[in-house]
């Protein structure tokens, strides 16, 4: 008798794919949900051998890592935003567009509602127009490029052509680096650009204001809508362009941009703590555990909400783990006890109350 689970680990494996390029961005894009895992009982798992026990174990240890996106209000409220910036996306070539900045703390879903937006996006634009421009090259409507630490002009039009396997990424000069990263956006009628990890630019330093100064000839010269993603880009000037007092009326970027702030669940209102326990609802439904029960999390929200102060990436990283001490100390649920023995984030656990 063949292995369900091993075979079921064949079919849903952990993805591996890499946003920064075209063809882990396509494959994300076109990447479905997961064949559902049953659910098995403790009798049902006693009948297993040695094999098949690990195998299961481990088909829930995948499952349980990667819950699919919740739509809660947060998300809903920045998508909405986002679809009022795109209406100018619809510009003609000669006009510019508006921009979007996603901005706030850590570990509050940033990335997850950028990708999820492109991805959205860049489905649809291929139902409408299918995959191959008019002149036949592959139609890109999204490109994502994630910076790194110390970013300069020319790495970013770097990390541009290598999105789309450009060969002249680590050949061309500087000077011809944008030129191609422009041509690249045309050929393949991007329309949606999403720049993440945008905190990693000083804004103040020689470098930064060179990024910033080309991201706004960019913005000039590509018909397309950009999204940025950073932490805490309000406090780091990005909207002024580093520049302070009566100099940063006059900077271009808080003009374009409209910034999308994205908040922690708190349980200061009404409000706040029934999208909280919406939201520990949503994920009960996902944890294949023998022995969960409903409630078993939004009975526990003040708990969960004190380990993670309401930061969705905080909390899902401590189901994560609760679920994985869940299973191999044969609790099978979600308990007090479970969630005590669960170490968090440093921030997380820095800030939780003793």
């Amino acid at each position: 008798m063949s292995n369900p689970w091993a075979a079921w680990l064949a079919a849903n494996p952990s993805s591996r794919f890499n946003m920064a390029t075209k063809v882990g961005w396509d494959a994300f894009v076109n990447s479905g949900a997961r064949r559902p895992l049953d659910v098995l009982s403790r009798a049902d798992m006693a009948r297993l051998d040695e094999e098949e026990l690990a195998d299961y174990n481990e088909a829930r240890a995948v499952w349980h890592a990667n819950p699919s996106a919740v739509k809660t209000s947060q998300l809903a409220s920045a998508f909405a935003v986002m679809d009022q910036v795109m209406a100018s996306n619809r510009r003609d070539g000669d006009r510019l567009r508006g921009s979007v900045v996603i901005d706030a703390a850590p570990a509050l879903g940033k990335t997850t509602i950028a990708t999820r937006y492109g991805r959205d996006f860049h489905r649809a634009c291929y139902r409408r127009y299918g995959p191959h421009t008019e002149d036949g090259h592959q139609r890109l409507p999204v490109a994502f490029i994630p910076l790194s630490a110390g970013i300069t002009l020319k790495g970013l039009n770097q990390k541009i052509l290598s999105f789309y396997g450009h060969p002249g990424a680590d050949r061309a000069s500087t000077s011809r680096l944008g030129a191609l990263a422009v041509d690249c956006v045309a050929s393949c009628q991007t329309q949606l650009i999403i720049i993440d990890d945008l905190h990693f630019i000083d804004f103040r330093h020689r470098n930064g204001m060179e990024v910033s100064n080309h991201l706004k000839g960019l913005a000039n010269e590509m018909p397309v809508t950009f999204v940025y993603v950073g932490v805490r880009l309000r406090e780091k000037r990005f909207f002024d362009e580093g520049l302070i007092g009566e100099d940063a009326a006059f900077a271009q970027t808080s003009r374009r941009a409209t910034r999308v702030e994205v908040a922690p669940f708190t349980l200061s209102s009404d409000a706040g703590a029934r999208a909280w326990t919406s939201l520990l609802a949503a994920l009960e439904t996902h944890l294949r555990l023998a022995d969960a029960a409903p409630g078993m999390l939004t009975g526990q929200a003040r708990q969960l909400h004190r380990r993670t102060q309401g930061h969705i990436g905080s909390l899902t990283t401590l189901l994560e783990r609760a679920c994985y001490l869940a299973i191999t100390t044969g609790v099978e649920a979600i308990t007090r006890d479970i969630l005590a023995q669960v170490v968090l984030d440093n921030a997380a656990e820095l800030a939780s109350p003793a």
